[in-house]
């Protein structure tokens, strides 16, 4: 987005601005891999905490609320055959992105050429790709409202310059992504009014969306972990099946920006905001106080600790 008036968002380049392989990298992006978020950053404290396992739910609900997305993990995402594979490759891609360094960018290029065939046609008929500007755009700007939203129950509420610092980073990620800055909105100012149009105009309860928060939607018992653990995951999978759903459809709903769980049309009482601020509190007091390695993610906990060492050598 060039100026705080145009509140258009990204580019809507159709399929035919990505044939086949997709849009190109940028010229920036050919020439020198974009600088991951730096070390130490908010995104740094933020997105390798355990807590962030709950933010995770409701932006990517929020990304195939988008009718193009939604079709595209409808008809070639794996996500119903293999879930546990599917959550388990987002999240190490995630983690990537942030506390990478020289893989961050590589893995950006992956995940391009991994979406330069899926195509089709959206619930409004309209034709898409998937590295159309505007759609893998949507993609990535669902993750900044929804980290800032989550954090002010689960961690703190952000200062303002806590808030553009949050921003800036997320910014970097969407060049690790391979988006072009003209199609990501430059400014917290510039973002608002993209996220309130895209709300108002192309956010929808998709078929995608609908399954997600389906406590009946049938979820196979996790195949990976030691398999004494498979086993008796698999022997107790029907009774621990429904609460593990209502509660992943409790903070996805929950943890997700009011304006946009109005705009999905997802429900959400006085009772359940309750609840949530109840267990959001108790989070809030035993994470901070667990140990390092319970903390942290595994791979947010090596680049931290690699670059606290590389802090003690240079200090």
């Amino acid at each position: 987005m060039s100026s705080a008036k145009d509140v258009q968002g990204p580019r809507a380049r159709g399929p035919e601005a990505a044939p086949g392989s997709g849009p190109e990298l940028p010229a920036r992006d050919r020439g020198a891999d974009p600088e991951p978020p730096p070390p130490g950053g908010v995104l740094w404290s933020l997105s390798g905490d355990i807590r962030a396992l709950l933010m995770l739910p409701a932006a990517l609900t929020l990304q195939v609320a988008h009718p193009a997305v939604g079709a595209g993990v409808d008809e070639h995402s794996v996500f119903r055959t293999d879930p546990w594979g599917r959550g388990e490759r987002s999240l190490r891609s995630l983690q990537l992105w942030v506390y990478g360094g020289e893989q961050a960018a590589e893995e950006g290029r992956r995940l391009r050429v991994l979406h330069r065939t899926i195509q089709g046609t959206d619930t409004r008929g309209r034709r898409y790709h998937a590295l159309t500007p505007a759609n893998y755009a949507w993609v990535h700007a669902t993750g900044f409202p929804v980290y800032q939203h989550a954090a002010r129950y689960l961690i703190r509420p952000m200062t303002p310059a806590q808030e553009r610092a949050l921003y800036a980073e997320w910014l970097q990620v969407g060049r690790i992504l391979g988006i072009h800055d003209r199609d990501m909105p430059q400014t917290i100012e510039e973002f608002w009014p993209y996220w309130k149009k895209m709300l108002a105009e192309e956010i929808e309860a998709t078929t995608v969306v609908r399954e997600l928060v389906d406590v009946h939607q049938p979820v196979p018992p996790p195949d990976r972990g030691p398999w004494p653990l498979r086993i008796v995951l698999r022997a107790l999978w029907p009774v621990l099946l429904p609460p593990l759903a209502r509660f992943r459809r409790f903070v996805t709903i929950g943890l997700m920006p009011p304006d946009a769980r109005a705009a999905v049309g997802l429900p959400w009482s006085a009772a359940q905001e309750k609840r949530l601020r109840r267990m959001c509190a108790v989070l809030r007091v035993v994470v901070p106080v667990l140990p390092e390695r319970l903390r942290y993610l595994p791979r947010a906990r090596a680049a931290r600790a690699a670059w606290a060492a590389e802090a003690r050598r240079n200090g």
